[in-house]
């Protein structure tokens, strides 16, 4: 083997490495979702506090937890 193969094998070895950790980079920029979750719970229960986002999930939550009369949209939000 020449000297000049391990070269060239050494550059394409290089460029490999520097394109896989670009692309690792790429995927993992990201980040946490944390935020975006927290924006999107709109609706808080009034008798445990838990959030919830969309009406809908909130009454198949207070019929499952909570006895007594589902409380209006309306009123849910004006308490929170």
């Amino acid at each position: 083997f020449s000297p000049g193969c391990e070269m060239v094998r050494g550059a394409a070895k290089a460029q490999a490495q520097a394109k896989a950790q670009k692309k690792a980079d790429s995927q993992n920029k990201h980040g946490s979702q944390l935020e975006d979750q927290k924006k999107g719970l709109k609706l808080i229960c009034p008798a445990c506090k838990s959030l919830m986002p969309s009406y809908k999930i909130f009454q198949a939550h207070h019929e499952s937890k909570h006895s007594g009369p589902c409380p209006t949209e309306e009123a849910i939000q004006a308490s929170g």
